[in-house]
């Protein structure tokens, strides 16, 4: 390393252009500038941190929003379907030949558990269906109106005359009396279990009479009527022997039409016994034996070896919340209106 000599001159860097103009190039060479030098960097800094929190939490609550309508669109799927507001598809939807099934369980009354509208309409459904090899009818009723009874069994023989190649089967579960029975002796054939309990072919009519209760607590019963017999049935007044065997020929005229209902749906099956259409119940092995039902059988019995097709469909109607309230609503103000009219609320029952 040679040794510089101290008479030579020193070269200072240039900060100057070729024109002799300061050269700013060469000045950021030398002294790069920091943007931490700049005047007010720190609150630029924050106004950036704030706007990105900002747009974060709208971003946010955006997708909270999204997240609750999406909630509340689902509830409210499910409550319109629960009251009845959004219906489902009315016809099942099967991929190929089936046994259709319908059930009639409890009481047959207007708008209760088994009202005839509903049992009607899927029946009609279930003939419909191209696919439908026959129709299975589960019952399980004590009776009820004849009324709902007749035309439940009325519309069974006009679907079947529309429909002369689809079966139409009665499969008596727990118990098919009065009027359940009513309609079960519509259909083609009835299939019980030994142990069913079958039959109660008669008509009643009951009700309380309070009429010496009334006179032991001194209250008076102020009914005022047109009609000779416009307070007929009412339990706070007495029931004069003439009204009293109008309501047997009455009972007796819907009893005939029950009668006559059996005979032509059972036909030569029935035996001849005196105390077929006297009120008895039978078990369901009794019943075979008096011809009031052909066979031991199940609903799966009957779809997998009698029609020979095993898969079942339901057709049953079941009223949702909505038409449940609605119902029992209606029948509760007509009950009021009957009361306050002075009119009785009992009806002949299949029962």
């Amino acid at each position: 390393m040679t040794e510089q000599d101290p008479n030579r001159p020193r070269v200072e860097p240039s900060w100057t252009a070729a024109n002799g103009a300061p050269d700013p190039a060469a000045r950021g060479a030398a002294t790069p500038a920091r943007a931490a030098d700049a005047p007010g960097w720190e609150r630029s800094t924050i106004e950036k941190l704030l706007m990105a929190t900002v747009v974060e939490q709208r971003r946010a609550r955006r997708w909270r929003i999204f997240f609750r309508l999406v909630g509340l669109s689902v509830a409210l799927l499910f409550l319109g379907v629960a009251l009845g507001f959004i219906h489902p598809p009315e016809a099942a939807t099967t991929a190929g030949r089936h046994t259709a099934l319908v059930e009639i369980e409890g009481v047959l009354e207007s708008g209760g558990e088994s009202d005839a509208d509903a049992v009607m309409a899927a029946l009609r459904t279930a003939f419909k269906d191209a696919s439908t090899a026959a129709v299975v009818m589960r019952i399980n009723s004590p009776g009820g109106s004849p009324v709902q009874a007749g035309m439940i069994a009325d519309e069974m023989r006009r679907l079947r005359a529309l429909h002369p190649n689809v079966p139409l089967y009665a499969v008596i579960e727990e118990i098919c009396a009065s009027g359940g029975y009513y309609v079960a002796a519509a259909a083609d054939r009835i299939y019980v279990d030994k142990a069913s309990l079958v039959g109660s072919i008669g008509v009643l009519m009951d009700g309380f009479g309070f009429t010496e209760a009334m006179g032991k607590l001194g209250v008076e019963r102020r009914l005022l009527t047109a009609g000779e017999n416009k307070g007929f049935l009412d339990p706070f007044s007495p029931l004069s022997e003439p009204q009293r065997e109008h309501a047997r020929k009455m009972l007796a005229v819907i009893h005939r039409q029950f009668i006559d209902t059996v005979k032509k749906g059972r036909g030569d099956r029935l035996k001849d016994s005196p105390e077929l259409f006297s009120g008895l119940v039978w078990t369901g092995a009794t019943s075979i034996e008096l011809g009031l039902a052909d066979e031991i059988g199940s609903v799966r019995s009957v779809a997998r070896d009698v029609v020979k097709a095993e898969e079942l469909v339901d057709y049953t109607r079941r009223p949702n919340i909505a038409e449940r309230l609605a119902k029992r609503a209606g029948m509760a103000a007509g009950q009021v209106i009957a009361r306050e009219l002075g009119v009785s609320v009992d009806a002949p029952r299949l029962r």
